[in-house]
């Protein structure tokens, strides 16, 4: 049996590779609306090869820890990205790439108010909102083409929460 990947907290430095954490935290990049707004500006590497931006709505229904990963996705034509509408916590499995198939896998648990830009490509888990149902905006590629593969596991992977 395959060890179980332990979810770390998500910080930006360590989900870097994957992709963009999306929060409002330290200082305003500018202060905007005569003072009254920050603005933490052009927080996520969005890349569409073709198509445009989109935003969709997704809600999810919730999931747990331990969690079972038996699938993870790539969207080879854009990135796509998670912003937490109700301030629900999400489970990000993500794994980098080795002929075209998911490896070295590993977990993140993002806090109230944090959310992802995931690079184009990067294989990831499905949304999953830990604990109670969630609802998001997503910023994705819209056009022609296909801009999914999925990967299923044959040994489901175990998510455990973080250790002590």
């Amino acid at each position: 049996m395959t060890a179980p990947l332990i979810a770390q907290p998500l910080t930006a430095a360590d989900f870097a590779p994957y992709g963009d954490v999306l929060a409002v935290d330290g200082s305003p990049d500018r202060m905007i609306n005569a003072g009254l707004c920050g603005r933490f500006h052009d927080r996520a590497r969005l890349e569409f090869l073709d198509g445009r931006a989109g935003i969709s709505l997704f809600d999810a229904e919730a999931r747990h820890l331990p969690y079972s990963l038996d699938l993870m996705e790539r969207h080879p034509m854009g990135s796509q990205a998670f912003i937490p509408l109700d301030g629900v916590p999400m489970l990000l499995c993500v794994a980098t790439d080795e002929a075209g198939r998911p490896a070295r896998p590993c977990a993140f648990l993002s806090q109230p108010g944090q959310g992802v830009n995931l690079l184009r490509n990067v294989w990831h888990g499905v949304l999953a909102p830990i604990g109670r149902a969630g609802r998001y905006a997503v910023i994705d590629r819209i056009g022609p083409g296909d801009n999914l593969e999925e990967f299923h596991f044959d040994q489901p992977l175990t998510v455990e929460g973080p250790r002590p």
